[in-house]
Protein backbone atom coordinates (compact mmCIF):
# COMPACT_ATOMS: atom_id res chain seq x y z
CA UNK A 1 0.00 0.00 0.00
CA UNK A 2 1.48 3.40 -0.96
CA UNK A 3 2.07 5.69 1.99
CA UNK A 4 2.73 9.40 2.34
CA UNK A 5 3.64 11.51 5.36
CA UNK A 6 2.42 15.10 4.87
CA UNK A 7 3.59 17.94 7.07
CA UNK A 8 2.79 21.61 7.38
CA UNK A 9 5.23 23.96 9.07
CA UNK A 10 4.74 24.15 12.80
CA UNK A 11 3.50 27.69 13.33
CA UNK A 12 4.75 30.22 15.86
CA UNK A 13 2.42 29.99 18.81
CA UNK A 14 2.54 33.72 19.65
CA UNK A 15 -0.50 34.63 17.54
CA UNK A 16 -3.63 33.07 16.06
CA UNK A 17 -3.78 31.82 12.45
CA UNK A 18 -4.23 34.15 9.47
CA UNK A 19 -5.30 33.16 5.98
CA UNK A 20 -1.75 32.16 4.99
CA UNK A 21 -1.56 29.60 7.80
CA UNK A 22 -5.04 28.37 6.90
CA UNK A 23 -4.06 27.97 3.24
CA UNK A 24 -1.04 25.76 3.95
CA UNK A 25 -2.97 23.63 6.40
CA UNK A 26 -6.13 23.26 4.30
CA UNK A 27 -4.11 22.26 1.22
CA UNK A 28 -2.17 19.69 3.25
CA UNK A 29 -5.43 18.34 4.66
CA UNK A 30 -7.02 18.15 1.19
CA UNK A 31 -4.00 16.31 -0.23
CA UNK A 32 -4.01 13.88 2.70
CA UNK A 33 -7.75 13.21 2.31
CA UNK A 34 -7.37 12.59 -1.43
CA UNK A 35 -4.54 10.13 -0.86
CA UNK A 36 -6.72 8.28 1.64
CA UNK A 37 -9.50 8.18 -0.99
CA UNK A 38 -6.99 6.65 -3.43
CA UNK A 39 -6.34 3.89 -0.90
CA UNK A 40 -3.00 5.15 0.43
CA UNK A 41 -1.85 5.03 4.03
CA UNK A 42 -1.44 8.63 5.15
CA UNK A 43 -0.13 10.59 8.11
CA UNK A 44 -0.64 14.35 8.49
CA UNK A 45 1.33 16.41 11.01
CA UNK A 46 0.76 20.02 11.92
CA UNK A 47 1.35 21.92 15.14
CA UNK A 48 3.00 24.84 16.87
CA UNK A 49 6.53 26.09 17.50
CA UNK A 50 6.60 27.22 21.12
CA UNK A 51 10.20 28.27 21.83
CA UNK A 52 12.20 31.38 20.98
CA UNK A 53 12.50 35.05 21.71
CA UNK A 54 9.16 36.13 20.24
CA UNK A 55 7.27 33.67 22.41
CA UNK A 56 9.21 34.70 25.51
CA UNK A 57 8.47 38.37 24.84
CA UNK A 58 4.77 37.71 24.17
CA UNK A 59 4.48 35.75 27.43
CA UNK A 60 6.23 38.54 29.37
CA UNK A 61 3.81 41.10 27.94
CA UNK A 62 0.91 39.10 29.32
CA UNK A 63 2.65 38.51 32.64
CA UNK A 64 2.63 34.74 32.13
CA UNK A 65 5.16 31.96 32.47
CA UNK A 66 6.11 30.95 28.88
CA UNK A 67 4.89 27.37 29.32
CA UNK A 68 1.53 28.52 30.71
CA UNK A 69 1.25 31.04 27.86
CA UNK A 70 1.93 28.29 25.29
CA UNK A 71 -0.50 25.88 26.95
CA UNK A 72 -3.25 28.46 26.65
CA UNK A 73 -2.64 29.84 23.18
CA UNK A 74 -2.06 26.52 21.42
CA UNK A 75 -5.70 25.72 22.19
CA UNK A 76 -6.70 28.53 19.85
CA UNK A 77 -4.85 26.88 16.97
CA UNK A 78 -6.49 23.53 17.67
CA UNK A 79 -9.93 25.17 17.80
CA UNK A 80 -9.50 26.98 14.49
CA UNK A 81 -8.16 23.87 12.74
CA UNK A 82 -11.13 21.94 14.08
CA UNK A 83 -13.53 24.58 12.72
CA UNK A 84 -11.78 24.43 9.33
CA UNK A 85 -12.23 20.63 9.23
CA UNK A 86 -8.49 19.88 9.44
CA UNK A 87 -8.18 16.12 9.95
CA UNK A 88 -4.63 15.95 11.31
CA UNK A 89 -3.13 12.80 12.80
CA UNK A 90 -0.51 14.58 14.91
CA UNK A 91 -0.73 18.02 16.52
CA UNK A 92 2.87 18.69 17.41
CA UNK A 93 4.18 20.90 20.20
CA UNK A 94 7.90 21.63 20.60
CA UNK A 95 7.42 21.71 24.37
CA UNK A 96 6.54 17.99 24.38
CA UNK A 97 9.00 16.12 26.60
CA UNK A 98 9.86 13.49 23.97
CA UNK A 99 10.82 16.23 21.52
CA UNK A 100 13.10 18.00 23.99
CA UNK A 101 14.93 14.74 24.72
CA UNK A 102 15.27 13.93 21.01
CA UNK A 103 16.65 17.40 20.22
CA UNK A 104 19.21 17.11 23.00
CA UNK A 105 20.22 13.63 21.79
CA UNK A 106 20.70 15.01 18.26
CA UNK A 107 22.77 17.92 19.54
CA UNK A 108 24.94 15.64 21.66
CA UNK A 109 25.50 13.38 18.65
CA UNK A 110 26.64 16.32 16.51
CA UNK A 111 28.85 17.69 19.34
CA UNK A 112 30.51 14.29 19.82
CA UNK A 113 30.96 14.00 16.05
CA UNK A 114 32.70 17.37 15.88
CA UNK A 115 29.99 19.02 13.76
CA UNK A 116 29.33 21.65 16.47
CA UNK A 117 31.96 24.10 17.75
CA UNK A 118 32.06 27.22 19.93
CA UNK A 119 33.33 30.71 19.07
CA UNK A 120 32.75 34.38 19.79
CA UNK A 121 30.50 35.91 17.17
CA UNK A 122 29.46 39.39 16.17
CA UNK A 123 26.58 39.69 13.75
CA UNK A 124 23.33 41.27 12.69
CA UNK A 125 20.30 39.63 14.27
CA UNK A 126 16.62 39.79 13.34
CA UNK A 127 14.49 39.40 16.45
CA UNK A 128 11.28 38.87 14.44
CA UNK A 129 12.82 36.07 12.32
CA UNK A 130 15.26 34.82 15.01
CA UNK A 131 18.01 34.58 12.38
CA UNK A 132 21.54 36.03 12.11
CA UNK A 133 22.44 37.82 8.87
CA UNK A 134 25.65 39.14 7.34
CA UNK A 135 25.90 42.64 5.86
CA UNK A 136 25.80 41.26 2.32
CA UNK A 137 22.49 39.49 3.04
CA UNK A 138 20.69 42.75 3.86
CA UNK A 139 18.52 44.75 1.48
CA UNK A 140 18.53 48.48 2.22
CA UNK A 141 19.68 47.74 5.75
CA UNK A 142 16.93 45.23 6.45
CA UNK A 143 16.52 41.45 6.09
CA UNK A 144 15.32 40.06 2.72
CA UNK A 145 11.88 39.87 4.39
CA UNK A 146 12.01 43.60 5.22
CA UNK A 147 12.58 43.27 8.98
CA UNK A 148 14.94 45.26 11.21
CA UNK A 149 18.23 43.87 12.52
CA UNK A 150 20.34 44.69 15.58
CA UNK A 151 24.05 44.18 16.12
CA UNK A 152 24.95 41.48 18.68
CA UNK A 153 28.34 40.24 19.92
CA UNK A 154 28.43 37.10 22.04
CA UNK A 155 29.78 33.58 22.46
CA UNK A 156 27.73 30.96 20.63
CA UNK A 157 27.77 27.43 19.25
CA UNK A 158 27.84 26.74 15.52
CA UNK A 159 26.84 23.80 13.34
CA UNK A 160 29.27 23.06 10.48
CA UNK A 161 26.61 23.53 7.83
CA UNK A 162 29.26 24.50 5.28
CA UNK A 163 30.53 20.88 5.28
CA UNK A 164 27.29 19.78 3.62
CA UNK A 165 26.95 22.39 0.87
CA UNK A 166 28.07 20.09 -1.95
CA UNK A 167 25.81 17.26 -0.75
CA UNK A 168 22.79 19.59 -0.64
CA UNK A 169 23.51 20.78 -4.19
CA UNK A 170 23.82 17.15 -5.29
CA UNK A 171 20.46 16.30 -3.70
CA UNK A 172 18.80 19.30 -5.36
CA UNK A 173 20.11 18.31 -8.78
CA UNK A 174 19.23 14.64 -8.35
CA UNK A 175 15.45 14.94 -8.47
CA UNK A 176 12.37 16.62 -7.04
CA UNK A 177 13.67 17.42 -3.59
CA UNK A 178 12.45 21.04 -3.91
CA UNK A 179 9.31 21.91 -5.86
CA UNK A 180 8.20 23.74 -7.94
CA UNK A 181 11.25 23.65 -10.24
CA UNK A 182 11.78 27.41 -10.10
CA UNK A 183 12.02 27.27 -6.32
CA UNK A 184 14.76 24.65 -6.65
CA UNK A 185 16.61 27.03 -8.95
CA UNK A 186 16.29 29.79 -6.32
CA UNK A 187 17.93 27.54 -3.72
CA UNK A 188 20.68 26.54 -6.17
CA UNK A 189 21.27 30.25 -6.79
CA UNK A 190 21.59 30.82 -3.04
CA UNK A 191 24.09 27.97 -2.82
CA UNK A 192 26.38 29.47 -5.46
CA UNK A 193 27.87 31.53 -2.62
CA UNK A 194 29.85 29.78 0.14
CA UNK A 195 27.52 28.52 2.84
CA UNK A 196 28.14 29.93 6.32
CA UNK A 197 28.06 27.76 9.40
CA UNK A 198 24.83 28.02 11.38
CA UNK A 199 24.60 29.53 14.85
CA UNK A 200 22.55 26.97 16.80
CA UNK A 201 22.52 28.46 20.30
CA UNK A 202 21.36 31.47 22.27
CA UNK A 203 22.84 32.43 25.68
CA UNK A 204 20.39 32.08 28.52
CA UNK A 205 21.38 35.58 29.65
CA UNK A 206 19.51 36.86 26.58
CA UNK A 207 16.98 34.10 26.00
CA UNK A 208 15.98 31.51 28.58
CA UNK A 209 12.93 30.02 26.81
CA UNK A 210 14.30 27.12 24.78
CA UNK A 211 15.74 23.62 24.93
CA UNK A 212 18.94 23.59 26.97
CA UNK A 213 22.12 22.48 25.19
CA UNK A 214 23.17 19.11 26.66
CA UNK A 215 26.86 20.13 26.62
CA UNK A 216 26.53 23.68 27.99
CA UNK A 217 23.84 24.56 30.53
CA UNK A 218 24.26 28.30 29.92
CA UNK A 219 22.77 28.09 26.44
CA UNK A 220 19.49 27.08 24.81
CA UNK A 221 18.96 25.73 21.31
CA UNK A 222 18.34 28.08 18.40
CA UNK A 223 14.61 27.91 17.69
CA UNK A 224 14.99 26.86 14.04
CA UNK A 225 17.25 23.93 14.92
CA UNK A 226 14.71 22.83 17.52
CA UNK A 227 11.67 23.38 15.26
CA UNK A 228 13.01 21.71 12.12
CA UNK A 229 13.60 18.47 14.01
CA UNK A 230 9.86 18.23 14.74
CA UNK A 231 9.10 16.50 11.44
CA UNK A 232 11.37 13.61 12.43
CA UNK A 233 10.75 13.53 16.18
CA UNK A 234 7.01 13.62 15.51
CA UNK A 235 7.23 10.14 13.97
CA UNK A 236 9.71 8.64 16.41
CA UNK A 237 13.24 9.92 15.76
CA UNK A 238 15.50 9.31 18.78
CA UNK A 239 12.71 7.34 20.51
CA UNK A 240 13.50 3.62 20.80
CA UNK A 241 9.90 2.69 21.55
CA UNK A 242 8.81 4.32 18.26
CA UNK A 243 11.59 3.07 15.98
CA UNK A 244 9.10 1.13 13.84
CA UNK A 245 7.08 4.30 13.25
CA UNK A 246 10.22 6.19 12.26
CA UNK A 247 11.22 3.46 9.84
CA UNK A 248 7.74 3.39 8.34
CA UNK A 249 7.15 7.11 7.90
CA UNK A 250 10.61 8.59 7.54
CA UNK A 251 13.20 6.13 6.38
CA UNK A 252 10.96 5.13 3.46
CA UNK A 253 11.42 8.74 2.18
CA UNK A 254 7.67 9.17 1.85
CA UNK A 255 7.75 12.64 3.44
CA UNK A 256 6.20 15.66 1.69
CA UNK A 257 6.75 19.02 3.41
CA UNK A 258 4.31 21.78 2.43
CA UNK A 259 5.65 25.23 3.34
CA UNK A 260 5.40 28.90 2.43
CA UNK A 261 8.12 30.28 0.16
CA UNK A 262 9.40 32.63 2.90
CA UNK A 263 10.80 29.67 4.86
CA UNK A 264 12.26 27.84 1.86
CA UNK A 265 15.93 28.44 2.73
CA UNK A 266 15.59 27.07 6.24
CA UNK A 267 13.84 23.95 4.93
CA UNK A 268 15.86 23.39 1.75
CA UNK A 269 19.33 24.26 3.16
CA UNK A 270 19.45 24.17 6.98
CA UNK A 271 17.17 21.15 7.31
CA UNK A 272 18.86 18.78 4.82
CA UNK A 273 22.29 19.75 6.20
CA UNK A 274 21.10 18.80 9.69
CA UNK A 275 19.67 15.50 8.43
CA UNK A 276 22.81 14.63 6.51
CA UNK A 277 24.94 15.34 9.57
CA UNK A 278 22.65 13.15 11.69
CA UNK A 279 22.75 10.33 9.14
CA UNK A 280 19.04 10.56 8.34
CA UNK A 281 17.48 10.35 4.88
CA UNK A 282 16.28 13.67 3.50
CA UNK A 283 12.53 13.94 2.70
CA UNK A 284 11.00 13.03 -0.64
CA UNK A 285 10.08 16.62 -1.43
CA UNK A 286 9.62 20.11 -0.08
CA UNK A 287 6.91 22.09 -1.86
CA UNK A 288 7.06 25.86 -1.38
CA UNK A 289 3.79 27.61 -2.16
CA UNK A 290 3.28 31.31 -2.77
CA UNK A 291 1.71 34.09 -0.73
CA UNK A 292 -1.79 35.47 -0.55
CA UNK A 293 -1.52 39.12 -1.52
CA UNK A 294 -3.64 41.99 -0.27
CA UNK A 295 -4.78 44.95 -2.36
CA UNK A 296 -1.77 46.55 -4.04
CA UNK A 297 0.10 43.25 -4.26
CA UNK A 298 1.54 43.30 -0.72
CA UNK A 299 2.02 40.08 1.22
CA UNK A 300 -0.53 39.74 3.99
CA UNK A 301 1.03 40.05 7.42
CA UNK A 302 -0.03 40.89 10.95
CA UNK A 303 2.63 43.64 11.20
CA UNK A 304 1.22 45.43 8.14
CA UNK A 305 -2.33 45.16 9.43
CA UNK A 306 -3.63 43.65 6.18
CA UNK A 307 -4.02 40.02 7.19
CA UNK A 308 -7.34 38.19 7.06
CA UNK A 309 -8.45 35.83 9.79
CA UNK A 310 -9.78 32.59 8.29
CA UNK A 311 -12.78 32.46 10.61
CA UNK A 312 -13.90 35.89 9.37
CA UNK A 313 -14.19 34.46 5.85
CA UNK A 314 -15.72 31.27 7.22
CA UNK A 315 -18.50 33.33 8.74
CA UNK A 316 -19.13 34.97 5.35
CA UNK A 317 -19.24 31.94 3.02
CA UNK A 318 -19.03 28.87 5.26
CA UNK A 319 -16.16 26.49 6.03
CA UNK A 320 -16.38 24.21 3.00
CA UNK A 321 -16.74 26.99 0.40
CA UNK A 322 -13.71 28.71 1.96
CA UNK A 323 -11.71 25.46 1.73
CA UNK A 324 -12.82 25.12 -1.89
CA UNK A 325 -11.72 28.67 -2.72
CA UNK A 326 -8.28 28.24 -1.14
CA UNK A 327 -7.53 25.11 -3.17
CA UNK A 328 -9.26 26.16 -6.39
CA UNK A 329 -8.23 29.79 -6.78
CA UNK A 330 -4.49 29.44 -7.28
CA UNK A 331 -1.94 27.14 -8.87
CA UNK A 332 -0.08 25.64 -5.94
CA UNK A 333 3.26 27.42 -5.84
CA UNK A 334 2.13 30.80 -7.19
CA UNK A 335 1.18 34.00 -5.41
CA UNK A 336 -2.48 35.00 -5.60
CA UNK A 337 -4.69 37.91 -4.66
CA UNK A 338 -7.15 37.51 -1.82
CA UNK A 339 -10.27 39.54 -1.20
CA UNK A 340 -13.82 38.87 -0.04
CA UNK A 341 -15.03 39.71 -3.58
CA UNK A 342 -12.87 36.98 -5.11
CA UNK A 343 -14.11 34.41 -2.58
CA UNK A 344 -17.78 35.32 -3.10
CA UNK A 345 -17.50 35.32 -6.90
CA UNK A 346 -15.84 31.90 -6.99
CA UNK A 347 -18.34 30.40 -4.55
CA UNK A 348 -21.36 31.79 -6.40
CA UNK A 349 -20.11 30.83 -9.87
CA UNK A 350 -18.89 27.29 -9.26
CA UNK A 351 -20.72 26.10 -6.18
CA UNK A 352 -24.07 27.92 -6.16
CA UNK A 353 -24.66 28.30 -9.92
CA UNK A 354 -22.95 25.12 -11.11
CA UNK A 355 -22.95 22.28 -8.58
CA UNK A 356 -25.81 23.56 -6.41
CA UNK A 357 -27.99 24.35 -9.41
CA UNK A 358 -27.40 20.89 -10.91
CA UNK A 359 -28.43 19.24 -7.64
CA UNK A 360 -31.51 21.41 -7.31
CA UNK A 361 -32.75 20.94 -10.88
CA UNK A 362 -32.22 17.18 -10.93
CA UNK A 363 -33.74 16.44 -7.52
CA UNK A 364 -36.74 18.73 -8.09
CA UNK A 365 -37.65 16.88 -11.29
CA UNK A 366 -37.16 13.46 -9.68
CA UNK A 367 -39.24 14.52 -6.69
CA UNK A 368 -42.13 15.73 -8.87
CA UNK A 369 -42.11 13.09 -11.61
CA UNK A 370 -40.61 9.90 -10.16
CA UNK A 371 -41.90 9.89 -6.57
CA UNK A 372 -38.45 10.92 -5.24
CA UNK A 373 -36.85 7.70 -6.55
CA UNK A 374 -33.98 8.02 -9.04
CA UNK A 375 -35.32 6.29 -12.17
CA UNK A 376 -33.77 3.25 -13.85
CA UNK A 377 -31.76 3.68 -17.02
CA UNK A 378 -33.48 2.56 -20.25
CA UNK A 379 -31.96 -0.44 -22.02
CA UNK A 380 -30.35 1.62 -24.78
CA UNK A 381 -28.50 4.82 -23.94
CA UNK A 382 -28.17 7.82 -26.21
CA UNK A 383 -24.83 8.88 -27.68
CA UNK A 384 -24.63 12.01 -25.49
CA UNK A 385 -25.34 9.99 -22.33
CA UNK A 386 -22.67 7.42 -23.19
CA UNK A 387 -20.21 10.23 -23.86
CA UNK A 388 -20.86 11.84 -20.48
CA UNK A 389 -20.66 8.56 -18.57
CA UNK A 390 -17.49 7.58 -20.45
CA UNK A 391 -15.90 10.75 -19.07
CA UNK A 392 -16.12 9.44 -15.49
CA UNK A 393 -13.11 7.07 -15.54
CA UNK A 394 -11.10 9.61 -17.55
CA UNK A 395 -11.89 12.33 -15.03
CA UNK A 396 -11.12 9.97 -12.16
CA UNK A 397 -7.70 9.21 -13.61
CA UNK A 398 -6.96 12.90 -14.19
CA UNK A 399 -7.94 13.81 -10.61
CA UNK A 400 -5.56 11.22 -9.17
CA UNK A 401 -2.71 12.19 -11.50
CA UNK A 402 -3.06 15.88 -10.64
CA UNK A 403 -3.30 15.32 -6.88
CA UNK A 404 -0.25 13.05 -6.87
CA UNK A 405 1.58 15.73 -8.86
CA UNK A 406 0.72 18.23 -6.07
CA UNK A 407 -1.64 20.14 -8.34
CA UNK A 408 -5.00 19.90 -6.52
CA UNK A 409 -6.29 23.01 -8.32
CA UNK A 410 -6.09 21.07 -11.60
CA UNK A 411 -7.99 18.16 -10.04
CA UNK A 412 -10.80 20.58 -9.12
CA UNK A 413 -10.75 22.00 -12.65
CA UNK A 414 -11.37 18.50 -14.02
CA UNK A 415 -14.42 18.17 -11.75
CA UNK A 416 -15.69 21.64 -12.73
CA UNK A 417 -15.33 20.69 -16.41
CA UNK A 418 -17.43 17.57 -15.81
CA UNK A 419 -20.12 19.57 -14.00
CA UNK A 420 -20.16 22.16 -16.80
CA UNK A 421 -20.65 19.39 -19.35
CA UNK A 422 -23.44 17.90 -17.23
CA UNK A 423 -25.30 21.21 -16.95
CA UNK A 424 -25.00 21.60 -20.73
CA UNK A 425 -26.27 18.02 -21.14
CA UNK A 426 -29.32 18.83 -19.03
CA UNK A 427 -29.89 22.09 -20.88
CA UNK A 428 -29.72 20.35 -24.25
CA UNK A 429 -31.99 17.44 -23.27
CA UNK A 430 -34.42 19.58 -21.24
CA UNK A 431 -35.81 16.88 -18.91
CA UNK A 432 -38.56 19.31 -17.76
CA UNK A 433 -39.93 18.89 -21.30
CA UNK A 434 -39.02 15.20 -21.59
CA UNK A 435 -41.20 14.31 -18.57
CA UNK A 436 -44.20 15.48 -20.60
CA UNK A 437 -43.34 13.76 -23.88
CA UNK A 438 -40.88 10.88 -23.25
CA UNK A 439 -40.64 9.63 -19.67
CA UNK A 440 -37.95 7.07 -20.59
CA UNK A 441 -35.70 9.80 -22.00
CA UNK A 442 -36.30 11.92 -18.90
CA UNK A 443 -35.35 8.95 -16.73
CA UNK A 444 -32.08 8.56 -18.67
CA UNK A 445 -31.23 12.26 -18.28
CA UNK A 446 -32.00 12.42 -14.58
CA UNK A 447 -30.33 9.10 -13.68
CA UNK A 448 -27.20 10.30 -15.49
CA UNK A 449 -27.31 13.63 -13.66
CA UNK A 450 -27.51 11.80 -10.33
CA UNK A 451 -24.58 9.58 -11.35
CA UNK A 452 -22.48 12.70 -11.98
CA UNK A 453 -23.61 14.20 -8.67
CA UNK A 454 -22.58 11.04 -6.83
CA UNK A 455 -19.20 11.14 -8.58
CA UNK A 456 -18.73 14.81 -7.68
CA UNK A 457 -19.90 14.23 -4.10
CA UNK A 458 -17.27 11.55 -3.57
CA UNK A 459 -14.44 13.32 -5.40
CA UNK A 460 -15.09 16.70 -3.79
CA UNK A 461 -15.39 15.23 -0.28
CA UNK A 462 -11.67 15.78 0.51
CA UNK A 463 -12.21 19.49 -0.18
CA UNK A 464 -15.71 19.98 1.24
CA UNK A 465 -16.37 17.09 3.64
CA UNK A 466 -19.52 18.45 5.32
CA UNK A 467 -21.20 19.79 2.18
CA UNK A 468 -20.49 16.63 0.20
CA UNK A 469 -21.87 14.45 2.98
CA UNK A 470 -25.01 16.52 2.72
CA UNK A 471 -25.09 16.24 -1.08
CA UNK A 472 -24.71 12.47 -0.97
CA UNK A 473 -27.38 12.23 1.72
CA UNK A 474 -29.73 14.36 -0.42
CA UNK A 475 -29.39 11.98 -3.37
CA UNK A 476 -29.87 8.98 -1.09
CA UNK A 477 -26.33 7.59 -1.24
CA UNK A 478 -25.34 6.11 2.12
CA UNK A 479 -22.53 3.78 1.03
CA UNK A 480 -18.81 4.13 1.63
CA UNK A 481 -17.13 6.91 -0.32
CA UNK A 482 -14.80 4.98 -2.62
CA UNK A 483 -13.53 5.40 -6.16
CA UNK A 484 -15.38 2.22 -7.13
CA UNK A 485 -18.65 3.77 -5.94
CA UNK A 486 -17.89 7.02 -7.75
CA UNK A 487 -17.48 5.15 -11.04
CA UNK A 488 -20.48 2.84 -10.56
CA UNK A 489 -23.00 5.01 -12.43
CA UNK A 490 -25.59 2.25 -12.67
CA UNK A 491 -25.90 2.24 -8.89
CA UNK A 492 -27.30 5.78 -8.91
CA UNK A 493 -30.67 4.38 -9.99
CA UNK A 494 -33.20 3.50 -7.28
CA UNK A 495 -31.69 5.92 -4.76
CA UNK A 496 -34.30 7.84 -2.78
CA UNK A 497 -33.72 11.55 -2.80
CA UNK A 498 -34.55 13.86 0.09
CA UNK A 499 -35.36 17.46 -0.68
CA UNK A 500 -33.79 20.13 1.50
CA UNK A 501 -32.52 23.69 1.62
CA UNK A 502 -30.14 24.83 -1.14
CA UNK A 503 -26.72 23.25 -0.72
CA UNK A 504 -24.90 26.42 -1.69
CA UNK A 505 -27.09 29.50 -1.24
CA UNK A 506 -25.75 32.49 -3.14
CA UNK A 507 -23.59 34.76 -1.02
CA UNK A 508 -24.12 38.52 -1.06
CA UNK A 509 -21.24 40.73 -0.02
CA UNK A 510 -22.54 43.57 2.12
CA UNK A 511 -20.60 46.75 1.48
CA UNK A 512 -19.65 48.68 4.62
CA UNK A 513 -20.32 52.41 4.67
Amino acid sequence: MPKTYFTTPIYYVNDLPHIGHAYTTVVADVLARYHRLFGDEVLLLTGVDEHGQKVQQAAEKKGLDPQKYCDEIQLGWRTIWEELQIQYDIFFRTTDAFHKKAVQAALQFLWDKGDIYCKDYEGLYSVSEEIFYTEKDLVDGKTPQGNDVISIKEKNYFFKMSNYQDKIIEALNAGNFVLPEYRKNEVLGFLKKPLNDLCISRPKARLSWGIELPFDKDFVTYVWFDALLNYATGVGYQQKERSADFEKWWQSRSVVHLIGKDILTTHAVYWPAMLMALGIEIPKSIFAHGWWLAAGGEKMSKSKGNSVRPLDMKNLVGVDPLRYFLVREVTLGNDASFSPDLVVNRVNAELANNLGNLLSRATNLIDKNFSSIVPEYPENLSTETKSLLDALPKTSKEIEEQVRALAPQNALQAIVNLLNDTNKYIGDRAPWKQVKTDLSAAAETLATSLAILKFAGIYLSPVMPEKMNRLLSTIGFTGEKTIQEALNWKKSSSLKITKGDPLFPRVELIEKD
